[in-house]
């Protein structure tokens, strides 16, 4: 029976005897749980908010408020695009779009209806003159545009005569978002489950085995779902959280199962029970899988600092996504261990090539106490530091280059895949109608202001507008005074002038050039919000939305990363005591996700490699909420390996004293394992990436080599590299951080003075792991 190993309590540790003690109960209880809660969670994507709200207190949304109550004069709700193959003037086509406007308007969700026939405004008709738009404003008790919009557009596209109908505008672009969403969350989990369950098998070696974590993840799937089910009665929760976390549970579930399963079929294969061998696993593997989930937690937790829909609902999605995976990992996963027993090995697709290997005896595999490939790897590294960890580190600052020139943008319709009908619609829309036809616009609202024609008011207002109409990109500026061009009077007040006026104030109509919600179009909110006005101001339309998204998550990121970093760290200095390897991990952590950022920069942004990524809309800017989430999540999931990884490394420290054979040997009894963990977490977050919707497709290839990057250059290379440099200063612990145990093996960590390590590990004797792999010299009967 192996030896018991060190390794504090994990709380909640009184669960586990319980569920192996009672684990027919727990196991029909996680079967009942998977069924109520899968029926209670599937419709969660219905109930979820749609993606690009802004506050409601923010400038932007008072402005559009205002607008539509004052002046009836906010953006449509919905947009029809019609299309002709003759003049849409023409007799016939005319008829067909009065009819269509009439319709429209006959739906109890539609307050008013404008239509290019109805108006004759040539700014509603395309240059070609065979499009035509019909305008629609829903009531304000209606409820959300996004969904009742389909109240009115049922269909995306239809013809009407001789008209084309598309369906258009901000409503439905997010309606047809959500839809995608919704579809690719499904769609993930069928490509990703099968894929996982093949990976696990070549893993793992057994068809039981394989199938476990697998399991593990529905059940946490289902749980996550369900929360964020009764999450979404109380809070907003975005369709893309759902998504995310859905991936996230899935790969956490299965790499924490990965990591307990491994431990376990060891300890079994050398000889222990299943109950001692049970209680092994849960004391080292389950204490490095409970602090990696307290680790995502936290840095999943730090997203609260933002008020923004998405952000805020992927961190109550990312803790309940960890502490689902937790419970399944070391309650669930335990309680069927038990009550599978010696079955657990059923279904060995490997039995024929052990039986080859025992037959063929000793020949080709390693010896006692000799490394595999990967502790070669480290043990190389370990002798020349500085020839790997310099060239590596450059490496990485390479590919982060191109994070330098990052632009941040807010998407729009871009969103969707070129062929989707709401894109197609909306790039017609913006190349073949005039300048301020619809989406162009910028509104400045002055609520308060009286224009009087005794009074100052006209004069106030005309320097105003002048000033705005001098900002750079802006084309015309209406209101009740004129029209303004480059800051001059270009026209007189028309006849419609009075639409501008209210009793309660007065608005201007600002035409621009150039994408509104792109880092120009931003900019020139920020410049027309700081002119010197005559009074209070709002400034409203796509580009102040935009604006009032991208300002408080770039106020508020330093925050985040700052409060992420200093509570990881806390957690690592938690696990080993040792502020050294607390600010290495925090170090290396941080370059790793640079280079990914500048990774998805070079991808995405710039469209490199579309052909193996699959095919986007390449916009030149990048979301501004991806680097934030991206951050965080990802910094969770490689903070995670790091964890397992130091446990293995202080555990083999503790038992020789020595820094390069606690490296080697803890590098290389988890390489496997982590190797493992990696393609299927990336085989998880690569199904996320299937995705039509760029945002999904930037997170999961984002997090996919986040991944791969940590657990291959940045565990294999530079842990090694970076602690062989650090030497002994790897093990310096102020006295406060020391424990009882530490004053009995001295000062540094290791063997008391004058104290033997420990013998050797005997041939077809297990290393213990404290969440990670060990390996017996039989070797096992799969790669895990």
């Amino acid at each position: 029976m192996s030896p018991r190993q060190p390794g504090g309590p994990v709380p909640g540790a009184a669960l586990r005897p319980f569920a192996v003690r009672h684990r027919y109960v727990v196991t029909l209880l996680a079967v009942v749980f998977v069924a109520l809660a899968g029926l209670y969670g599937r419709s969660v994507t219905e109930h979820a908010s749609l993606p690009g709200s802004v506050p409601a207190g923010a400038e932007s949304a008072r402005a559009a408020r205002i607008l539509t109550r004052e002046f009836r004069a906010g953006d449509p709700d919905l947009v029809l695009l019609a299309r002709a193959d003759r003049p849409v003037d023409e007799q016939d086509a005319a008829a067909a779009g009065d009819l269509l406007a009439r319709r429209v308007a006959r739906s109890p969700v539609v307050e008013r209806v404008r239509s290019y026939w109805q108006l004759r405004d040539p700014r509603l008709r395309s240059r070609d003159g065979r499009g035509a738009l019909v305008l629609a404003w829903f009531r304000e008790d209606a409820g959300r545009a996004a969904d009742v919009v389909r109240h009115v557009a049922p269909r995306t596209t239809w013809r009407t005569g001789p008209l084309r109908v598309s369906a258009v505008g901000e409503a439905m672009v997010r309606r047809e978002v959500s839809d995608r969403a919704a579809h690719d969350a499904h769609r993930g989990e069928l490509l990703a489950l099968p894929v996982t369950l093949a990976l696990l098998l070549m893993a793992f070696g057994s068809v039981v085995a394989a199938a476990l974590p697998v399991l593990v993840g529905v059940f946490s799937v289902a749980g996550t779902a369900a929360v964020l089910r009764a999450l979404s009665g109380v809070t907003d929760i975005s369709v893309y959280s759902v998504n995310i976390c859905t991936a996230l549970v899935l790969g956490l579930s299965i790499d924490y199962s990965l990591f307990l399963l491994s431990r376990y079929r060891e300890e079994r294969r050398s000889g222990v029970e299943t109950g001692p061998a049970l209680r092994t696993m849960l004391r080292t593997s389950g204490r490095a899988v409970f602090f990696s989930a307290a680790t995502v937690a936290t840095a999943m937790t730090v997203l609260l600092v933002f008020d923004d829909p998405l952000l805020r609902s992927t961190a109550y999605g990312g803790v309940t996504a960890t502490v689902m995976a937790l419970i399944g990992s070391l309650v669930v996963l335990p309680a069927v261990v038990a009550l599978l027993g010696d079955r657990l090995e059923r279904g060995d697709v490997f039995a024929g090539r052990r039986r080859r290997r025992a037959a063929a005896g000793p020949a080709g595999r390693n010896g006692p106490g000799e490394l595999g490939a990967w502790g070669r790897i480290a043990a190389a590294v370990m002798r020349r530091p500085l020839w790997v960890g310099i060239p590596v580190t450059v490496l990485l600052l390479l590919l982060a280059a191109p994070f330098s020139g990052v632009q941040f943008a807010v998407l729009d319709h871009r969103a969707l895949p070129p062929d989707a009908p709401a894109a197609q619609a909306s790039e017609d829309l913006r190349e073949h109608f005039g300048a301020g036809a619809l989406v162009r616009a910028t509104t400045v609202v002055l609520p308060g202001f009286a224009l009087r024609a005794d009074g100052d008011g006209p004069d106030r207002l005309d320097r105003y507008a002048r000033r705005v109409s001098e900002v750079p990109g802006v084309v015309r500026v209406d209101t009740g005074t004129g029209t303004y061009r480059q800051g001059s009077l270009s026209a007189a007040p028309p006849a419609e002038a009075d639409r501008y006026v209210s009793s309660r104030g007065v608005f201007l109509a600002v035409t621009t050039r150039g994408e509104p919600q792109g880092p120009a179009g931003v900019e020139r909110v920020r410049r027309i919000r700081a002119l010197a006005a005559p009074g209070p101001v709002l400034v409203g339309g796509p580009g102040a939305r935009a604006a009032d998204i991208q300002h408080p998550v770039a106020r508020r990121a330093p925050l985040a990363v700052a409060l992420a970093a200093a509570a990881v760290f806390l957690l690592v200095l938690a696990l080993t005591r040792r502020p050294v390897l607390a600010l290495k991990a925090l170090l290396l952590n941080t370059l790793s996700l640079c280079a990914t950022f500048g990774a998805i920069v070079f991808v995405f942004q710039e469209g490199h490699l579309r052909h193996i990524v699959g095919d986007f809309t390449v916009t030149g800017t990048t979301d501004v909420f991806l680097p934030i989430l991206v951050f965080c999540i990802a910094f969770g999931l490689s903070m995670d390996y790091e964890v397992i990884l130091l446990s293995r490394i202080v555990e083999e420290y503790r038992r020789t004293g020595d820094t390069t054979q606690a490296v080697t040997h803890g590098v290389d009894r988890t390489a496997r394992l982590f190797t493992w963990a990696a393609v299927v977490l990336t085989a998880v977050m690569a199904a996320l990436a299937s995705s039509d919707l760029i945002f999904l497709k930037l997170v999961g290839v984002g997090l996919a080599l986040a991944a791969l990057l940590d657990a291959t250059v940045v565990r294999g290379l530079l842990v090694p590299s970076v602690m062989a440099l650090a030497g002994k200063a790897n093990w310096w612990q102020p006295a406060w951080l020391e424990s009882k145990k530490d004053r009995h093996r001295g000062d540094d960590g290791g063997p008391a003075d004058g104290a033997p390590g420990p013998p050797p590990a005997q041939h077809g004797s297990p290393r213990p792991v404290d969440g990670g792999e060990a390996r017996t010299a039989a070797g096992p009967s799969g790669p895990c």
